[in-house]
């Protein structure tokens, strides 16, 4: 598992693949909430997804890197639950 008290808010999540997944808003829990700015568009706009921490690989600086790359790790994320 890795060790989310390194995480810190407005980090960049990025994927295994360099590409930007979404910025941190902050941890809640074992996973990482992202900033709505992030949620994409349509049915995802305007909310907040979240990341567990099992997809975390490291923390490189002020960069969060997934062992998933960027579209494989935007299809991983947890919605938010009545919001």
């Amino acid at each position: 598992m890795a060790d989310l008290s390194g995480i810190r808010e407005h980090m960049e999540v990025i994927g295994a693949d360099g590409v930007h997944v979404g910025t941190v808003d902050k941890v809640e829990g074992s996973r990482i909430k992202l900033t709505k700015a992030d949620s994409g568009t349509g049915e995802h706009s305007g909310h907040h997804h979240y990341i567990s921490e099992g997809l975390i690989a490291e923390i490189e600086g002020d960069r969060v890197r997934l062992s998933a790359n960027g579209a494989v790790a935007a299809e991983l994320f947890e919605e938010e639950k009545g919001g």
